[in-house]
């Protein structure tokens, strides 16, 4: 009789119920999002720009070549792809967090499940990409420390 009941209660489907007061939440945290992804595609616009900008002036002018540092040795055209990545990296979470603010204030305004759902995913991807990024430059400093150890000794 205890196995059927344990069954039983195994069989029955969880449910979880969102509160008005998680459902504010939802709607401010989206309304920031939202924010965020605005400013992160104008960063993501001015870098492309100032990528093919500056790439463009590094060939005419051997002095801002010299200006730019370490990355002017790279050249030009690395110079553009390094800026293009970086924008890349922006451009990426901020569509998430986009994706996410459209869903989640469709999801909490109209009650829909099928949107709200989504946009808990989207929200799970972005996490999950500043998860990665921050593991590569974990193991990007380690790599450092370890090298720079290394050089010293010899």
């Amino acid at each position: 009789m205890e196995n059927l009941e344990q069954t039983n209660d195994a069989n029955e489907k969880i449910t979880l119920i969102v509160s008005e007061e998680m459902r504010s939440y939802i709607y401010e945290i989206a309304k920031w999002a939202g924010f965020l992804a605005i400013v992160g595609f104008v960063f993501t616009g001015i870098m492309i720009i100032g990528a093919f900008t500056i790439g463009a002036a590094m060939n005419t002018s051997p002095e801002i070549m010299l200006m730019a540092g370490q990355m002017g040795k790279f050249g030009s055209i690395a110079f553009t792809a390094i800026c293009l990545l970086y924008a890349f990296a922006v451009f990426y979470p901020s569509l998430l967090l986009f994706k996410y603010s459209t869903k989640a204030k469709h999801g909490v305004l109209y009650g829909d499940q099928i949107n709200l759902d989504d946009a808990m995913s989207k929200l799970k991807s972005l996490f999950k990409y500043w998860g990665i990024l921050t593991i590569i430059f974990i193991s990007l400093y380690m790599l450092l420390i370890v090298s720079s150890i290394m050089n010293h000794q010899v």
